[in-house]
């Protein structure tokens, strides 16, 4: 993980993709539309900037190898629902945390410590499951709102 982007391009990223791909967080209707659609295989890249993760840490989040997201993008295919739906709900995750963290690089550190409300998991461990983002966003709310962290 890098902490060579500044916030500014992060959270510049993080909105030019939610724009981009349409992403409402608070309209689940939409969500599962954009997941019923496929995200095209070059919203992996734009993760990878916004995340920080490597390219194999983020392939392992979508349950891929990164040769498998290389040939997807090659071949300009769309991801299936289930990944979609990951993908999405990342970016979705990404704006909660743009409000929240005045530094998203701060964010990104935050995801790779273990957090109290997660039961000391480490939240970037998290990511691979619909599930795993859902309590992830639901500790963001929590710290939002002043509860223990």
């Amino acid at each position: 993980m890098s902490d060579s982007f500044n916030t500014e391009n992060l959270s510049g990223a993080v909105q030019s993709a939610a724009r981009k791909y349409e992403i409402t967080p608070n309209n689940t209707l939409a969500m599962v539309q954009i997941a019923k659609d496929g995200m095209p295989a070059s919203a992996f890249a734009e993760l990878l900037h916004i995340t920080g993760l490597t390219k194999d840490e983020l392939a392992a989040v979508l349950g891929l190898s990164y040769k498998t997201v290389q040939r997807y993008e090659k071949e300009n295919k769309r991801f299936n629902a289930l990944n979609s739906e990951q993908l999405a709900k990342i970016i979705a995750l990404y704006q909660k945390a743009n409000e929240i963290f005045t530094d998203l690089n701060a964010f990104n550190r935050w995801l790779r410590k273990p957090a109290y409300g997660l039961g000391d998991q480490v939240p970037v461990s998290l990511l691979s499951t619909s599930g795993g983002i859902d309590l992830i966003r639901e500790e963001l709310i929590r710290i939002e709102y002043g509860a223990l962290a």
